[in-house]
This record gives C-alpha cells, sequence and structure tokens, in this order.
C-alpha cells in the first residue's frame, strides 16, 4: 500500500518521500541505497507515516508536505505521535 513518510536523519534534518513498502524504503535508506540526500545523514528515523489508496494520493501529499516549513512537518509528526 503506498505511504508517505517523513524520517529524521541523524543531524536532525527531515526528509519526506513516498514509498509502495514504507518499511523496506526505511531499510534502504539506512543501508545507504536510498536518496542520495540522506546518504551522510543515516542512520533515519521513521517519524511520520500515513497511508494512500492509490500512489497518485501518495504523491500529492509528499508534495503537500514538501511544501511545508520545518514547523508545521514538526506539529505534524507530534500529532502523528500521539
Amino acid at each position: 500500500m503506498p505511504g508517505t513518510y517523513i524520517v529524521e536523519c541523524r543531524d536532525g534534518t527531515l526528509y519526506t518521500g513516498s514509498a509502495m513498502d514504507v518499511a523496506s524504503r526505511i531499510e534502504k535508506h539506512n543501508s545507504g541505497k536510498g536518496a542520495k540526500y540522506l546518504r551522510g545523514r543515516l542512520p533515519v528515523t521513521l517519524k511520520y507515516v500515513e497511508y494512500h489508496e492509490t500512489w497518485p494520493e501518495a504523491l500529492k501529499h509528499e508534495f503537500s508536505i514538501k511544501s511545508m516549513n520545518r514547523e508545521s512537518k514538526m506539529e505534524l509528526i507530534r500529532n502523528y505521535e500521539s
């Protein structure tokens, strides 16, 4: 099932992405074979995930999160964790 996720990097930065299998994608990121941005910031920790019915919905949600500022992303994470 497609999902949109936010991970926190070792340096405290946030990375947003989408994947058909979020758990597998996080493993791939942590193995150094995922996004180039993350390679020097490993390990990453999953902070937020939302699953969608379709891949286009996941991509749309990813785009909306990427347009948020850091504080809005942190609020999304806080609401997810509670």
